[in-house]
C-alpha cells in the first residue's frame, strides 16, 4: 500500500516537472517570435523621432542662418500691379478697382474721369499734380460698365457710353462748397443706335452735337437731348477709331480703308444742324488705319497704319477750294500683334504710339524715335491723353492712370527754337528763344537727357 501511494507522488511530481518545462519552453519561444518585433518596432520609431528631432535641427540651423544672412543682405520690395517707377513718371493715379479703358478731361482743367471695366468712374480731382493726394468720386454704373466717357463743354456733366446696355447716359454733377464734385446722378439716358460694340464717341467742344460709331460701318450723330441728327455709313467694311476734332467741327473714322475720311458737321447760324458734308481725305498709307490724333486746333492730324508707319499731316488748309492735306513727316514704329494707340501732343511736335505695354516717342519734324518706356503694364496700354498744356501723358491699363513728364517735349522744342533762331528775329524775341532753350536743357539734364 506504500508503494502505489509513494508511486503516485512521484508520477505527480513528475508531471509537474513536465508542465514547468513546458511553460519555460513555451516563455522562452514567446518571447524568442515575439520579443524581437517588439524591440524592432521600438527602435524604428525612436529612430523616426531621432530623424525628425534632427531634420527639426537642421531646419533650426537654416532658419537661423537665413535671419543672419538677412541682416546683411535686403529683402527685395514685392511689387503689386500698380507698382511702376520710372524716371519720367511723375505719379501713378491708384484706386482703381478695375483695368482703366479711357480718360477724359474735363475743359476746365479741374477734373478727370476714368472708366472702369468693372463698372465705375472715378472722378479725380488733377487741378494740381504735384499735390500727393488728390480727391476722388467713385460713381457706379448698375449691372453695366463704361467703355468711353467725355466731360460735356460746360464741364457740369459727363457722359458715357455703355457695354452691355450699349447706349448713352448722361450724368449731371454736384459740387461742394470747396469746389470738387459732390455727387452724380444719371438725367438723360438715349436709346439704343447700334447692334454692335462702339469704337468712338464723344461730345463736340462747341456742345452741339455728340457722335458714336460702332466697329461695323454705323456712325450717329446725336444731338445734346438724345435725338439722333444723322446716321451715316462709313464705307470702312470695319472700323477701327471714330473721334471729333478737337475745334468741334469735324468727325473722322479709320478702318480697314488706308484712306481717312474727314467729314465736317455743319449748323446754321442759328445754331440748327444742316448737314454732313465731306472736307477732305488723308491718304498715303497702304493699308488700314488703326488710329487717329490731333493737336489741339486741329491744325495737325497724325494716324497709324497696318502698313508699319505714323504719318503727320498739315490740315490747316481751305477745302472748300480744293486744297489737300500735305504729308508733314512719316516715320516708322514697333509692330506688334495687338494695333497701337496713339497721342499728339498740342503742339503736333511729340507723337506717342503704344507698343502692347510700351509707349514710343517720336519727333514729329524728322521723324525719329526719341526714346521708349517699357512695361509700363502688365497687361496692354488701351489709352493715351496728352494734357492741355503738352507736360504731360496720361496712360490708362492695369488698375491706375500713370502721368508721365513729356521729356520729349522739352527736346522738340529745343529743336524748334534754334530752327527759329536761325531765321532772322527781333532782339526780343531772340532772348526769348535763348531762354526757352535754357530753360529746357535744364529740365533735360534734371531727367538724364
Amino acid at each position: 500500500m506504500e508503494d502505489v501511494q509513494a508511486g503516485q507522488t512521484q508520477s505527480a511530481f513528475f508531471v509537474i516537472g513536465i508542465t514547468v518545462l513546458t511553460c519555460v519552453i513555451l516563455h522562452l519561444i514567446y518571447k524568442t517570435i515575439f520579443g524581437s518585433g517588439n524591440d524592432g518596432e521600438v527602435e524604428k520609431h525612436d529612430t523616426e523621432i531621432d530623424s525628425g528631432n534632427q531634420a527639426e535641427a537642421t531646419s533650426d540651423a537654416t532658419v537661423t542662418e537665413s535671419r543672419t544672412s538677412g541682416k546683411t543682405k535686403k529683402r527685395p520690395t514685392w511689387k503689386g500691379k500698380t507698382d511702376f517707377s520710372h524716371p519720367w513718371l511723375l505719379k501713378n493715379l491708384k484706386g482703381h478697382p478695375g483695368t482703366v479703358l479711357l480718360v477724359d478731361f474735363s475743359a476746365n482743367g479741374k477734373f478727370m474721369a476714368a472708366t472702369c471695366d468693372d463698372g465705375s468712374v472715378i472722378l479725380w480731382d488733377v487741378r494740381d499734380l504735384n499735390q500727393k493726394e488728390h480727391k476722388t468720386l467713385r460713381v457706379n454704373i448698375e449691372f453695366d460698365h463704361a467703355s468711353h466717357v467725355a466731360w460735356s463743354p460746360d464741364s457740369k456733366a459727363f457722359i458715357i457710353h455703355t457695354v452691355r446696355g450699349n447706349n448713352i447716359i448722361v450724368y449731371k454733377i454736384e459740387k461742394k462748397k470747396d469746389g470738387f464734385i459732390g455727387s452724380a446722378s444719371p438725367v438723360i439716358e438715349f436709346g439704343k443706335a447700334h447692334a454692335e460694340d462702339i469704337v468712338g464717341f464723344g461730345i463736340s467742344s462747341n456742345g452741339k452735337f455728340m457722335m458714336s460709331c460702332s466697329s461695323k460701318t454705323d456712325m450717329v450723330i446725336w444731338d445734346l437731348k438724345g435725338q439722333q441728327l444723322e446716321r451715316l455709313d462709313t464705307y470702312l467694311m470695319s472700323t477701327y477709331s471714330a473721334k471729333i476734332s478737337p475745334c468741334g467741327r469735324f468727325v473722322v473714322a479709320t478702318g480697314f480703308s488706308p484712306d481717312v475720311k474727314v467729314i465736317e458737321v455743319c449748323f446754321t447760324k442759328q445754331g440748327e444742324f444742316k448737314q454732313l458734308t465731306k472736307a477732305f481725305e488723308l491718304s498715303g498709307h497702304t493699308s488700314g488705319v488703326y488710329d487717329v490724333a490731333f493737336d489741339v486746333d486741329t491744325s495737325h492730324i497724325a494716324t497709324i497704319s497696318k502698313d508699319g508707319t505714323w504719318k503727320l499731316y498739315h490740315t490747316k488748309i481751305q477745302y472748300t477750294l480744293g486744297e489737300s492735306p500735305h504729308v508733314l513727316e512719316t516715320g516708322t514704329y514697333t509692330q506688334t500683334a495687338h494695333p497701337p494707340r496713339i497721342a499728339l501732343s498740342p503742339n503736333a511736335e511729340v507723337l506717342a504710339v503704344s507698343a502692347d505695354s510700351n509707349i514710343e516717342f517720336y519727333d514729329t519734324y524728322t521723324g525719329k524715335l526719341y526714346d521708349t518706356i517699357e512695361n509700363v503694364y502688365t497687361g496692354l496700354i488701351n489709352h493715351m491723353m496728352f494734357d492741355a498744356s503738352g507736360k504731360y501723358l496720361f496712360v490708362s491699363g492695369d488698375r491706375a492712370v500713370r502721368i508721365f513728364h513729356n521729356v520729349c517735349g522739352y527736346y522738340t522744342t529745343i529743336q524748334s527754337c534754334t530752327r527759329l533762331l536761325a531765321q532772322k528775329q527781333t532782339s526780343a524775341t531772340v532772348e526769348r528763344l535763348k531762354k526757352t532753350i535754357e530753360d529746357c536743357k535744364g529740365t533735360l539734364t534734371e531727367f538724364g537727357k
